[in-house]
């Protein structure tokens, strides 16, 4: 399969990068600066990311680029622009005036990377140091009106340097030039679509699992309902799964999920542990705590129902390339990946072989795929939920009592999401019951009772997030109902904090 290789530098724009070019439908993928794979004939160009380190600091990044320069189109964005440059004898030093934001190409060259391009094209620098004297190899092709060398191509080479970021949306013309660069200068295709990968992946599956039994653990979710179709198309009832009620799913979620996913022909079992996972949580009150009491205690569920099993070889899981590309970053192993991350434990417990057939897709291609494979739509628009559940958005301890009154909760305002149309336009929302009460009025009494804060957030894959701008009237009518209905409840709070500073969940 023919791909683009990205080598990252640590750049915050890299799976950006990414996703532009998947969006042309051409696959490709990132590896960290230091692990440059050897080419070979499907990897038709490489693009280096921005970072956020300067050339001239001894610990930069500074790989050996030689057995990729002038062997295969390379096109090098910021940090990667100034690389090439300065590892062939240039000259990059610091910004008179540090350039971030919008600017304008003041005149571009002829070239392939700039076909189409409009001559003034509005583009977005982000860069601390600059370019200001290029080998004598290098012809300049772009500049704007305080930056000299804003591209360059290397003489006699497809080896391309752009200083601004193509990838970002302010760069209004950024997806032109990725295109002239993948398409056109690489020659690809254009021929990796939901369609094909789901027919590829199927085929892959068949000869790869053969007659062997896979289980894999459900939760209602896209990756894991998506990923366990795949696989039932390839191997039919030899595909086990196991869908357990923790106790801490939504409002009527287990029988709900249960139903539509023996709809879709699969071999389910339905496992109802709520009174071992409160008992497991107990008292505990820490998130981490609370995480991995909730991982340990569906290990041994999952455990004990995959030996009534027999001969099972692998496990199935859910794993998108968001968490690949985490787990092998440039700065090694991400020590933020919390506890319950794809069920980690079970592939050592169980001696069991992995099987992910989504872990090359970010999340709205494996929606895309879901579509292919007629996934059913309450499944496939459903709002990411977190592994552990309820079980961190009710802070402090974890009771059956607690669990209830924030289902009731959550399931107001998420059914008022949908029934005002507000649900699609929402990437994850949810409740959650604070460790707090507060003083109120109902009736003629006095009341000291629970608060519970509504989070709704948009965002594209969870990296980064913007609070939702749910109307007013939406809201007060939510609050309304939650305080009338919820026994308990007195009070409700609207988060309106985004990621960064704040993160999604709040514990």
């Amino acid at each position: 399969m023919e791909q683009i290789l990205i080598l990252d530098f640590g750049s915050q724009y890299t799976q950006l990068i990414a996703r532009r070019v998947r969006e042309l439908n051409v696959y490709c993928e990132i590896h960290p600066f230091h692990h440059i794979p050897a080419l070979t004939p499907d990897i038709k160009g490489v693009i280096l990311s921005g970072s956020p380190c300067s050339v001239r600091d001894s610990e930069a990044p500074n790989p050996d680029l030689t057995s990729l320069l002038g062997q295969i189109p390379v096109l090098g964005v910021c940090y990667g622009a100034q690389l090439m440059a300065w590892q062939q004898g240039g000259s990059v030093e610091p910004s008179r005036t540090r350039e971030y934001g919008r600017a304008h190409l003041a005149s571009h060259t002829v070239s392939p990377l700039f076909n189409g391009v409009s001559e003034h094209s509005q583009v977005w620098m982000s860069h601390g140091d600059t370019i200001t004297q290029v080998p004598s190899h290098f012809k300049l092709i772009a500049n704007t009106e305080t930056v000299t060398v804003a591209a360059f191509q290397v003489d006699g080479q497809q080896t391309y340097g752009i200083q601004f970021h193509p990838e970002v949306t302010h760069s209004l013309e950024g997806k032109t030039i990725l295109k002239n660069f993948v398409v056109d200068i690489c020659g690809c295709k254009q021929d990796w679509t939901s369609a094909a990968f789901a027919e590829s992946t199927v085929q892959s599956l068949k000869e790869k699992l053969g007659n062997d039994k896979v289980v894999m653990g459900l939760s209602g979710g896209v990756d894991s309902s998506v990923a366990a179709t795949l696989i039932h198309k390839a191997i039919g009832q030899n595909l086990y799964c196991i869908f357990v009620d923790n106790g801490l799913l939504r409002k009527n979620e287990f029988e709900e999920v249960l139903h539509s996913y023996q709809d879709l022909g699969l071999n389910v079992i339905g496992v109802d542990a709520k009174k071992e996972f409160y008992a497991a949580l107990s008292g505990l009150t820490d998130p981490e705590a609370k995480r991995k009491a909730i991982g340990r205690t569906f290990i041994e569920i999952f455990d004990a129902e995959a030996h009534k099993i027999q001969d099972v070889k692998w496990l199935g899981q859910g794993t998108i390339y968001p968490d690949v590309i985490e787990s092998v970053s440039v700065k090694g192993p991400s020590v933020t990946i919390k506890s319950h991350h794809n069920v980690g434990g079970l592939p050592e417990k169980m001696k069991l072989k992995i099987v992910e057939p989504l872990n090359a897709l970010f999340k709205d291609e494996v929606r895309e795929v879901g579509r292919q494979i007629n996934i059913p739509t309450n499944i496939l628009n459903r709002h990411p939920f977190p592994g552990p559940g309820l079980g961190i958005r009710i802070l402090g301890d974890i009771t059956a009592e607690k669990v209830q009154v924030l289902q009731d909760v959550d399931s107001i305002f998420i059914n008022g999401l949908k029934k005002h149309n507000l649900y699609d336009s929402v990437w994850q929302a949810g409740a959650i019951l604070l460790p707090v009460q507060s003083v109120g009025v109902m009736g003629d009494e006095r009341t000291y009772e629970n608060a519970v804060a509504l989070r709704a957030v948009t965002s594209v894959d969870g990296m980064t997030a913007d609070w939702a701008h749910l109307p007013y009237e939406f809201l007060a009518d939510v609050s309304n109902e939650i305080i009338n209905k919820v026994k308990g409840v007195n009070r409700v709070v609207y988060d309106i904090s985004s990621k960064p500073p704040a993160t999604i969940e709040w514990e």
